[in-house]
């Protein structure tokens, strides 16, 4: 049974991992780039980043621990050379893992995993940022800057609130003349009207003494 083991085994037995592992950090170490797939990739990067952090302190003692796990001299020349001078300043994370789709033979998905200081595209940024000094700031920040943006804010909303009144101003003006217009309208029909009845009323009785 598997209780407990929470790391993936890769279809492998104990001694065959461990010697995947080690070929594949050897092959990282020396071309700073590899390919493979997104499962081994993540297991090698649980397997060099405590390797690359024993590096940093380069002792006797701290190479012979990192090469009783790469078993390559060549590699751990590099490991305590370049590499711990690039890495120096950084506290952990010292690969990244990119995936880059899936393999055409069996659709497994498939990574890129590299050192990050040793990628220069990445990195154009990030040099630059860090070169200048960084200046701390509180978290409440200052008095006169808070009252600032306050009274820029109170200042827009003003603004919007009186140009959302001219505009209700304009409607209602619009429509106080269309209502005077219609009602011009009704009452010039309403003359017309009690005009012709009362020609008509007049009209009426002098027919009808013509009639007698």
């Amino acid at each position: 049974m598997r209780h407990g083991k929470k790391f993936n085994h890769l279809g492998r037995k104990s001694a065959h991992r461990k010697a995947l592992l080690r070929n594949l950090a050897i092959a990282l170490i020396e071309h700073k780039r590899i390919n493979t797939t997104l499962a081994k990739a993540k297991a090698l990067r649980g397997f060099i980043e405590p390797l690359v952090t024993k590096s940093k302190t380069n002792t006797m003692h701290s190479r012979r621990v990192v090469f009783s796990y790469l078993q390559n001299k060549d590699a751990i020349k590099e490991l305590f050379g370049p590499i711990a001078g690039k890495v120096a300043d950084r506290p952990g994370g010292y690969v990244r893992i990119i995936k880059t789709g899936f393999r055409r033979s069996d659709a497994s998905e498939m990574a890129m995993i590299e050192f990050v200081d040793f990628n220069e595209v990445y990195n154009v940024g990030v040099d630059e940022k860090s070169s200048g000094k960084r200046k701390r700031r509180r978290r409440g920040g200052s008095g006169k800057g808070k009252e600032a943006a306050v009274a820029e804010t109170v200042e827009e909303v003003v603004e919007e609130v009186e140009e959302e009144v001219e505009e209700t101003v304009e409607e209602v003006a619009d429509v106080v003349e269309e209502v005077a217009e219609d009602a011009a309208d009704a009452a010039e029909e309403v003359v017309d009207e009690v005009t012709e009845s009362d020609e008509e009323t007049t009209a009426s009785p002098e027919e009808e003494k013509k009639e007698e």
